[in-house]
Formats: structure tokens, sequence, C-alpha cells
């Protein structure tokens, strides 16, 4: 049996805001689906390319006022890069994504034309730590730059890939670049304690950028790691240096996050450390 919804807004030719009665406010979207439609007509979701739920009042305001300024064409190109996605990494994307990228590449495609470009400080961290969205992303630039006829600065990617992790795990933008810029503090004061120059090209700052973002999601879920007390004292006493850097990591991570860190981080990250000083 088909379903029908009430218009309660019709926001330009392509989207439209409708009530079920089982669903309340649905964002439904598809080519021309709003053309000579007006408040209390009826439409199914069978006319809509893609239908979202926008269950937080605050997002929900945002895109009513967002939509009016953005091309039309631009809102379905959206929609049909938001259905690749999906598809390339088999999971149902977090509904926020809607607003959040919608957002992000109408100001992006607006800075690529004006030839404003920002770097992306975190881009190899971002690659790193997930690479099945980073290529994801890297496809969908390809997509923006040739339907929009414009070229945007590589680290775009990032910004897109980090979009799409937050749309996958369902955890929130500013929580991850809180985290990676806790990984950054970590790894400068890494390169200055340690007088290294990490190579990120190299196999163990991969390593370590992904050890660092596993234990500071440990501390957020409150995980704790097994370790010998005989390997703590074996570590301590073969390399000094580098597990007293670990400890000063240990006490960083705790005040940046305000979270107790299990002290077996310690060895682990001495053992990062170690590597990083005799790379061979």
């Amino acid at each position: 049996m088909e379903q029908l919804l009430t218009i309660e807004k019709v926001l330009n030719n392509n989207v439209v805001i409708a009530r079920h009665d089982a669903y309340k406010e649905v964002v439904l979207i598809g080519n021309g689906l709003g053309f000579n439609r007006k408040k209390g007509d009826v439409i199914s979701f069978g006319h809509a390319d893609k239908t979202f739920l926008l269950q937080d009042e605050a997002e929900k305001e945002q895109y009513v006022n967002l939509i009016p300024h953005i091309d039309e064409n631009l809102i379905v190109s959206i929609n049909e890069w938001l259905l690749f996605i999906e598809e390339q990494m088999g999971k149902k994307l977090n509904e926020h994504i809607h607003v959040a990228l919608t957002d992000h590449l109408s100001f992006a495609i607006t800075r690529a034309k004006k030839n404003i470009q920002f770097s992306n400080p975190f881009l190899l961290e971002i690659e790193t730590l997930y690479p099945k969205e980073y290529r994801v992303a890297k496809d969908v630039v390809q997509k923006v730059e040739t339907r929009m006829g414009v070229g945007f600065p590589e680290g775009e990617i990032g910004f897109i890939a980090l979009h799409i992790h937050s749309a996958v795990t369902d955890k929130p933008l500013r929580d991850m670049n809180r985290d990676h810029a806790l990984i950054s503090r970590l790894t400068e004061l890494i390169q200055s304690e340690l007088k290294v120059d990490l190579a990120k090209d190299k196999v163990n700052y991969h390593r370590l950028i992904q050890h660092l973002h596993r234990a500071i999601d440990r501390v957020h879920q409150g995980e704790a790691l097994s370790v010998e007390n005989k390997l703590q004292e074996l570590l301590k006493t073969e390399y000094p240096v580098c597990y007293n850097l670990a400890w000063k990591l240990i006490k960083v991570m705790q005040n940046q996050l305000n979270k107790p860190v299990d002290e077996a981080e310690v060895l682990y990250l001495t053992i990062h450390l170690q590597r990083l000083t005799h790379p061979n």
C-alpha cells in the first residue's frame, strides 16, 4: 500500500518537507519534486529519489535556511553523491550528513570559484586513519570537479572523508577534529623530544598514528589494557628516554581529554617510540 505524506513546506523545485503520521517530518528530494506543489498537497514516498528524517530541531532549521540559497541542480547532484557514498561504504549514513555535506560542498564550490583555498593540516593523518573513507572522498571530489567545473585543493578530500566517517560512525565532527588536534600535538612533542623528523610516508609513522587514535578511543570508552609487570620493568630499564616520553604523552592526553588514561598505554607507546628512534 502506497504511503502518503502531506507537504508542509516547499523549499525549492527539488526539495520539500512533508508530514507522515508515523515518521513525523520527512525531507523528500527528487528532480522537479516540488514543482507546482504547495503546502497541503499530498505526495507519496515513491515520488522521491531520497528521503530522510531531520529529528534534530537545530539541524532542521539549518537545512531549511540553507536550501533556498543553494542552486537547485546542486541539491540534486549532492543527493546523487550521497547515494554513491552510501553504496561505496556499504553502510547506512547518519541523516545529519545531508545538512553537513550540503553546507560544506556549497561553500567549498564557492571558495573554489573565487580561488580561495584552505589547507588541511590533518590530511595525511586522515588518510592513514580512514583509508576507505579517503578513497571514496577522492572519487566524490572528482565527481564534484567534473560536474561543477571547479578545481579543489587536495585537502578537500580530507574534509569530505571526515564527513563520511562521521556519518558512518555517528561520531560528531567536532569530536573528531578535537582528537586529530590532540594527535598533532602529541606528534609534535615526539619530534621535539626525540629530535626526529617523522617521515609521514613511513610504516612506523602510520603505526604510531593508528595507535594514538586507538588509545584516544580507549580513553573515551573507558577501556583498559592488560600487561605484565615484567614487561614494564624491562621497557623502563632498556628504553628510559622513550619510556619517560610516553609518560609525558599520557599526561598531555589526560589534560586534553579530561579523563584518566590507563597506565598500560605507556608501555605500548614506549614500543612505538622506540621503533621511531630505531626504524631499521
